[in-house]
């Protein structure tokens, strides 16, 4: 891993340096998605079964032979081994009462005119969740993002996800019928989200598409937004830690790690004012490093975008946290809460050197859809206020109009809209 240290005359050039990830070919990305966007809709599900015989080696007749039957889900949950079945359970125990907290409810007040004023919170009808498959699959992502919607009430999830080599993977079936998913299609890539937003004869089109995928999937949902609701353009997975040396160190190379082996772009950051336990933080990396499966992933992303970095004190590891904005945030130091107020984005906190990234990922009950690449200073994780929409609430009685229709009137009148100051003016008792 690069060093840096914070008190270097070019510290903010590196820095810099690591804010973005680079990523070669993107205009070919952006075209190659329009072009898949354009075929889906023009062609619907003939093109979704050749986009999934050419990425997926997977040669079907019909859609219908990649939908998943619910009864097939329920059969993967009660086929699973007692100790997976009962962690996602538990999993998914955690994740609803943590999520149930976040509903909103209609309100409304009285204005003292005789006007009633408020909000309706009604849920969305129909969503799309995208599970990534490929590299890994992600049964903690069916949870995460179909718990929510259930929640909230949602009346139909509709799960899309690849099978390459047609091969289903049990841990995901089975998320799938804990989490409440109504339908389930082997599909991926910007072509599952291009029939979830426009619909083809077999996949219904959505309100709204969430979960995460990589650039390609990110792309799609970038370029249907408007059509579509999405929750948010998720980059690279990210881990920044703050240590003040009270940590074993192997504890911290792991966490790193634990980010870092999602993907080759993915980033792994430690800040902490201790020269000495950096280093042995980045000994412990090294000296663990071979024993990972995914040791390649891992050397390739630290090497592309991790870092330790050397900072005056812990104050201004706050600093470049915030500037950050990091999707995981890890306060692994001994007084965490005294820390927290200087914390201003981050998608994620855990607390002091005993709540570890992974937990979060996995049961500890809050999101682990994340705002990343920065946007924690303008997105929130995924909850379910995602899956609910607000309309307001406007009832005037006769009484109360007329003196909000002198307000609007004149206010009307000085934007030059004639039309509404005669409508506001016919609301006004003679």
């Amino acid at each position: 891993m690069r060093r840096l240290d914070g008190s270097a005359v070019d510290f903010e050039s590196a820095l810099a340096d690591l804010e973005v990830p680079t990523e070669s070919g993107e205009s070919d990305v952006t075209s190659t998605v329009a072009g898949i966007i354009a075929d889906v809709l023009s062609r619907g599900d003939a093109a979704l079964l050749e986009y999934t015989q050419r990425f997926d080696q997977l040669d079907v007749a019909s859609l219908a032979d990649l939908e998943v039957s619910r009864g097939e889900l329920e059969d993967a949950l009660r086929d699973l081994p007692e100790t997976q079945r009962s962690a996602l359970s538990e999993a998914a125990g955690r994740i609803e009462v943590f999520h149930r907290k976040q509903l909103g409810e209609d309100w409304s007040y009285d204005d003292g005119l005789g006007n009633r004023l408020g909000q309706r919170v009604t849920p969305l009808e129909r969503v799309g969740v995208y599970v990534p498959g490929g590299k890994a699959s992600y049964p903690s992502s069916v949870l995460m993002n179909a718990i929510p919607a259930r929640v909230a009430g949602v009346s139909e999830i509709v799960m899309v996800a690849p099978t390459p080599g047609g091969e289903r993977n049990p841990l995901v079936l089975a998320a799938a019928a804990l989490a409440g998913v109504d339908r389930l299609f082997c599909v991926g890539g910007a072509q599952a989200v291009a029939a979830l937003a426009y619909g083809t004869t077999g996949i219904p089109r959505v309100d709204k598409i969430v979960g995460p995928g990589n650039r390609f999937v990110a792309e799609a949902k970038r370029q249907v937004f408007g059509k579509v609701g999405i929750d948010m353009i998720a980059g690279p997975s990210e881990i920044l830690i703050i240590a003040d040396g009270s940590a074993d160190p192997e504890w911290m190379a792991m966490d790193l790690f634990s980010q870092a082996e999602h993907d080759e772009s993915a980033q792994a950051l430690m800040l902490c004012p201790d020269s000495d336990y950096i280093d042995a933080v980045d000994a412990a990396v090294d000296r663990l490093l071979p024993q990972m499966e995914r040791s390649t992933i891992i050397k390739a992303s630290l090497e592309r975008r991790g870092a330790l970095i050397k900072t005056r004190d812990i104050s201004h590891a706050a600093e470049i946290s915030n500037r950050l904005a990091p999707e995981h945030l890890e306060l692994s130091v001994g007084d965490p809460e005294a820390l927290l107020p200087l914390i201003d984005a981050a998608g994620a906190i855990f607390m002091g050197v005993h709540s570890c990234e992974a937990l979060g990922d996995y049961c500890a009950g809050p999101n682990h859809v994340l705002p990343t690449s920065g946007s924690a200073r303008f997105f929130s994780p995924l909850g379910v206020y995602d899956f609910q929409k607000r309309s307001s609430i406007i009832h005037c009685s006769p009484e109360g109009a007329a003196p909000l229709a002198r307000i609007a009137k004149v206010l009307a009148e000085g934007e030059s809209l004639t039309a509404h100051a005669r409508s506001a003016a016919m609301r006004i008792a003679d």
